[in-house]
């Protein structure tokens, strides 16, 4: 991902939209109404249970696989390169259009389903990277913003290896000022004074469970300094209203479900196998 210059930066209004809009879904099929109303109010949801133990423990033998495929290209890409693989990969698409997922994100965004990226966000035992405060949203050039974010648990993840934390109702206070993080980290932008918000909530979770978040929602996770490895899998879901300023953004999107209204997304098919070599590799888009 290109980084920005080191300064405080904000986006250009109108160009992106960057306020929450609630969501309005008096009969959701998988959420209840309470579930919405605290998406609305605190901007995540966890947990949700998808995979069952057996089907974990294959999501983490497919990591470890794709993992191992993509070391022996011996090209330097570290645990966290496997960024916009699942038109590459045929296990990353499967698990991006997991119709257990797709019906809990139906109620946040709609019928009509485009999934725009995936990343695997792998901390290795005692990986000294930091994820920084951070909202999605403000890496990506879209507008508006109205993606929903599922981080699918592949290992048990607590605060002991660097659960993810969230910070409640910062999803609708717009783009929060950030500077160039120091030190270690996976990205680059740090949220200032984020102590003036909620209290940070650990999101954790079994392997198989996910949670869901808002892309203005504020998080971030610390270095893991335990023995246990932490590894995640973001997938990135928007209604189709949602417009990619820079088409590049669109050519590797999925409709998962429904259809595309606007005709801005393309529609990737499965892929036939796993192409973990570093030709043509994807974009790298995203944060988590």
């Amino acid at each position: 991902m290109t980084q920005a210059a080191p300064s405080t930066i904000e986006f250009e209004e109108p160009a992106v939209d960057l306020s929450f809009k609630p969501v309005d879904n008096p009969r959701p099929k998988r959420l209840s109404s309470g579930q919405i109303a605290e998406y609305n109010e605190r901007g995540f949801l966890k947990p949700f249970d998808i995979f069952n133990p057996l089907e974990a423990g294959r999501n983490r033998a497919y990591f470890d696989y794709i993992l191992a495929a993509m070391r022996s290209c011996n090209d330097g890409r570290d645990t966290y390169a496997i960024n916009g693989y699942h038109t590459r990969c045929k296990g990353i698409y499967e698990m991006a259009v997991e119709p257990r997922i797709l019906d809990l994100v139906e109620d946040i965004v709609g019928p009509n389903i485009i999934i725009w990226a995936t990343h695997f966000f792998c901390k290795i035992p005692h990986d000294p990277k930091a994820v920084p405060w951070h909202q999605d949203a403000s890496y990506w050039p879209l507008t508006p913003a109205r993606t929903v974010t599922a981080w699918l648990a592949i290992d048990d993840v607590n605060v002991e290896n660097s659960a993810m934390h969230v910070i409640p109702r910062t999803h609708n206070r717009g783009h929060l000022k950030w500077k160039i993080t120091k030190g270690p980290a996976v990205l680059q932008q740090e949220i200032e004074s984020v102590e003036q918000y909620d209290d940070p909530v650990p999101m954790e979770l079994r392997a198989g469970q996910i949670s869901l978040h808002a892309d203005m929602t504020v998080h971030g996770s610390q270095p893991n300094r335990s023995a246990r490895r932490r590894c995640g899998l973001t997938i990135r879901y928007c209604p189709p209203e949602v417009r990619p300023l820079d088409p590049l953004w669109a050519e590797s999107s999925i409709i998962a479900r429904g259809e595309d209204t606007h005709g801005w997304w393309a529609n990737n098919a499965m892929p036939p196998g796993e192409d973990l070599t570093s030709r043509d590799k994807p974009r790298s888009i995203g944060g988590n």
